[in-house]
């Protein structure tokens, strides 16, 4: 379980035969096999690490190439980097579980004041989680949307949340992994389970609803 806010960006060593290396520097401090890293969003198990050479090491799924952005990173590519939560660390952003919906597309950066508005071009699919002034991952970032159509998205980033993040290194086109809100996802699951789900007679029957 991740908060969405990025402790800091490292680069892409190496990813091959469904092994990729990141290198990395504070993310060492206390690092150990099996520890969760989330990296531009994707929770990534370490099966190694090396503090010499400053570098971690995870295997990766076919599952989660098919679902993210990874196999379109080249070497030296930046990526961004949080340890899992500890329960009690501050919840600074959202919940975040670093398991990626879909893949979405920057279609433009516009500034705005002292702040800058993304907007992501995604799928439907993914866009019926999203919603005005809730809660949205972006390659792991906690982002709070700032309005959604039926294309696309938009949110608004700090100078601060760019400079310390790989958005400082996107440009329109590029790709980010997109985490809805776990909680909508749920909340879907719970309506339309057995075609019967939480209806407005089973709220009437158990006292919610009058």
């Amino acid at each position: 379980m991740f908060t969405g806010i990025i402790e800091e960006i490292g680069s892409l060593h190496s990813f091959s035969k469904g092994v990729i290396t990141i290198n990395c520097n504070k993310i060492l401090d206390d690092i150990k096999i099996g520890d969760s890293i989330s990296t531009n969003g994707i929770c990534l198990t370490v099966t190694a690490f090396d503090k010499t050479t400053k570098n971690f090491s995870a295997d990766v799924m076919p599952e989660t190439i098919r679902r993210t952005s990874l196999e379109s990173l080249k070497r030296g590519d930046i990526v961004n980097l949080e340890r899992a939560l500890k329960v009690d660390d501050r919840l600074g952003g959202h919940i975040v579980s670093g398991h990626i919906d879909g893949v979405g597309k920057i279609k433009s950066i516009k500034p705005e004041g002292n702040a800058f508005i993304v907007t992501i071009e995604a799928d439907k699919n993914l866009l019926r989680y999203i919603a005005s002034k809730g809660s949205v991952a972006l390659d792991g970032m906690s982002l709070t949307v700032v309005d959604v159509s039926d294309r696309d998205f938009s949110v608004s980033l700090i100078p601060h949340t760019r400079d310390v993040t790989n958005f400082k290194h996107k440009n329109i086109g590029s790709l980010v992994n997109i985490e809805t809100d776990v909680l909508a996802k749920y909340i879907e699951r719970l309506m339309n389970f057995n075609n019967g789900g939480i209806t407005k007679d089973f709220l009437t029957k158990n006292g919610f609803y009058k």
